[in-house]
């Protein structure tokens, strides 16, 4: 008899035999146990998962002699039969071929005629999201209502692509992908029943390479055994399957840690040499650290696809390792996987992500600046660095300031230019400055500024409960520059719990922005209470001064005093909270 791959000799024959598909198991035994046959299933799911099985087990259950069943004999004429694929009644087509529209319809005028000797007529149609568009409106009619000998069964890999005109005459199971654990198990089991000597890390290397996929993974274990004679060593396990051992992955883990980037250079050479493929050694170390961040988690070990001795050497090297930092590293390396999987130049791709990795140690985190505190050593700083005695930290420039002292009086004052401008003498002596002022005592405390001077952010009071000022105030705290407005307002006054605010048309402007308004009655609410409400009334622009008649003589020059007092310098020091501390006249070359 011909060699049978293990693929199809391990094929289900029953729903005992579909791993890891215990929710749709479940729902197929109960429907048939219980009478509920429906008239269309469609099976999605990823390649190898048991969907065609499936369907083939499910048309042996509908046609079994002692059913309909959810335990189907295979012994009987029919299921022996189907299992062969030579049941007229158990029509399986191929959708990527069949997919015409007239094709279609020629299949739909044969099923209208009963099943030649089975109990029902079951079609099963394979990769259904092959379907030309006009041969999915062609089904409609009688997978809606077939006859109630015909049972329909869809299987597909892009449940996307089926219309959903289907897909609602349809009951759906999706078929999950098979956990690397389920599937060593299930290797495990039909090597024993073929003879194969393997070890347990390789059935989890071929299991992981499967990617969830049963197919695939039988596949890979038939290739391994004819490879090995009936023999699978873990070394050409690891060698034929593309992969590395996780010795090898450690070292790399530990030198993207570490920060060695010469170590990383030299393992890239390595995999370089040894021909294996780029793309195949990132997505599998990929897999790698997303185990280490579950293990630094605290997760199971048992969860994890490694062996308990990896585990441990994987646990002690993240000692040093934070959570943070393997989520960073994770992070990095997906946002390179696309690079990876698409360039040309996949080892170079490969070097550049791992590169990347490295420098992540050798950076400051941001939690550390942002709590003031210095960044501490890396952890692939050198052991004679980590010897070293902690020098003290340079101050902070806040620190480094010197305290601001008062300037010394020169000795004498300035000698006068050369040949001054003899009109301008006798202004020079009035602007002279007097005797400078003595130096302040050290210790005494700083003046108090005036209450309109006070920052409205302190908590000291500024002015007594429910009155103008301290509305002010509460207006300065929410926004400086809407403050500045209301200080030009004509009047501020309270009247019966209204506040009554007379100004010109500019503050009106101001007045009707809704941001100002809703901080005005929240001011209102927060000093006289909830029921208070204001009201504004515009007044008419002050006519602007009259300009004086030119006079022969220039009049003389205010007092210093005198420009402290001046509205453009009182609004310059309400938005600054200035003080005035020294005035000096200022004399143009005109005179």
């Amino acid at each position: 008899m011909a060699y049978q791959v293990l693929a199809r000799k391990s094929r289900p024959q029953d729903f005992a035999g579909l791993i890891g598909q215990e929710p749709i198991v479940t729902a197929l035994h109960n429907g048939l146990s219980e009478g509920r046959i429906a008239q269309a299933y469609l099976f999605s799911g990823i390649r190898g998962v048991g969907k065609t099985s499936a369907a083939r087990v499910l048309a042996k259950a509908l046609n079994c002699e002692q059913g309909p069943t959810a335990s189907p004999c295979n012994e009987c004429l029919i299921c022996a039969e189907i299992t062969r694929g030579g049941d007229l009644d158990v029509i399986e087509v191929d959708a990527a071929t069949y997919s015409k529209v007239e094709q279609i319809r020629e299949l739909t005028e044969s099923l209208r005629y009963g099943p030649a000797r089975d109990r029902y007529k079951v079609v099963i149609l394979d990769e259904v999201h092959r379907l030309s568009r006009q041969a999915f409106d062609a089904l409609l009619k009688i997978v809606e209502e077939p006859p109630p000998h015909l049972v329909f069964i869809f299987a597909t890999t892009e449940v996307e692509a089926v219309p959903a005109t289907i897909l609602s005459r349809c009951q759906e199971f999706r078929f999950r992908r098979v956990s690397s654990p389920v599937l060593a198990a299930h290797l495990r089991t039909i090597s024993t029943q073929e003879g194969l000597e393997v070890s347990d890390s390789s059935l989890r290397l071929i299991a992981r390479a499967g990617d969830g996929s049963v197919r695939d993974a039988v596949a890979l274990l038939d290739q391994l055994a004819t490879f090995g004679a009936g023999t699978i060593a873990d070394a050409e396990a690891s060698r034929l399957l593309g992969g590395l051992d996780t010795g090898l992955f450690r070292d790399i883990l530990d030198s993207i840690l570490k920060g060695n980037s010469l170590a990383i250079v030299t393992t890239v050479r390595k995999i370089e040499d040894d021909g294996r493929d780029p793309r195949h050694v990132f997505s599998q170390f990929l897999a790698y650290c997303r185990d280490a961040l579950h293990l630094s988690l605290g997760g199971d070990t048992e969860h994890l696809d490694l062996p308990e001795e990896d585990c441990r050497d994987l646990a002690s090297l993240l000692q040093e390792a934070t959570y943070e930092d393997l989520l960073r590293l994770n992070h990095v390396l997906l946002s390179s996987e696309a690079a990876v999987r698409r360039s040309d130049a996949g080892v170079l791709a490969l070097e550049i992500a791992w590169l990347r990795a490295a420098e992540l140690p050798k950076l400051t985190q941001i939690e550390e600046i942002l709590q003031g505190r210095e960044p501490g050593p890396t952890r692939g700083a050198s052991k004679e660095a980590s010897k070293k005695p902690a020098s003290v930290p340079p101050p902070r420039k806040s620190e480094a300031r010197p305290a601001p002292t008062a300037p010394k009086p020169s000795a004498s004052p300035e000698p006068p230019p050369e040949n001054p401008p003899k009109k301008h003498a006798q202004k020079k002596e009035r602007a002279a400055p007097g005797p400078p002022p003595p130096e302040p005592p050290p210790n005494l405390p700083p003046p108090e500024p005036p209450p309109d001077l006070v920052d409205p952010s302190s908590s000291t009071p500024v002015a007594k409960k429910g009155s103008v000022q301290e509305f002010l105030t509460i207006v300065g705290r929410k926004k400086q520059p809407f403050l500045v407005r209301l200080r030009h307002a004509q009047s501020i006054t309270i009247d019966g719990g209204t506040l009554k605010i007379a100004g010109d048309k500019s503050l009106a402007k101001a007045l009707e922005r809704d941001s100002n308004r809703c901080i005005l009655v929240e001011a209102v609410k927060e000093t006289w209470g909830s029921s208070a409400t204001w009201a504004f009334r515009e007044t008419a622009p002050a006519p602007p001064p009259k300009l004086a008649e030119a006079e022969p003589e220039t009049p003389p020059p205010e007092e210093p005093g005198d420009a402290s007092q001046d509205p453009r310098v009182q609004q310059v020091l309400d938005i600054f909270g200035g003080t005035v501390e020294k005035v000096v006249q200022h004399h143009d070359s005109q005179g």
